[in-house]
């Protein structure tokens, strides 16, 4: 069986657009580590909510849950985001937190600016 070079040249060209393409679909998904602190720091809050919530005839001692929520929240904004599927996750999870009014410290905007060193 002879094999002409047109048929190499539409093999590997079919093999690069494939290989580009799965590249392409890999990179729009964020890393693990940024999806895990993203993950942790939405159980932080939703941990943080609950006991603000909490009746005041229970004890609502929230000092914990907000030092866990600001603790997630500041890993989020010092997390060196390399790829743009990372750089486009972070702003875009950053951007809600902001609009709910609660990136508004001091050391998220240093941790943030820190990552891009």
């Amino acid at each position: 069986m002879s094999v002409s070079r047109r048929t190499i040249l539409v093999g590997s060209a079919v093999l690069g657009v494939t290989a580009v393409e799965m590249g392409t679909a890999r990179e729009q998904q964020p890393s693990r580590d940024l999806s895990a602190l993203i993950e942790a720091h939405g159980a932080a809050y939703t941990t943080f909510m609950q006991e603000i919530r909490k009746p005041r005839g229970t004890r609502n001692d929230h000092t914990a849950s907000s030092r866990d929520e600001e603790r997630a929240l500041l890993a989020v904004c010092g997390f060196p985001a390399i790829g743009e599927a990372d750089r486009r996750a972070k702003a875009t999870y950053l951007l809600e937190i902001e609009a709910r009014g609660e990136l508004d410290l001091r050391e998220h905007m240093q941790g943030i600016l820190l990552s891009m060193m």
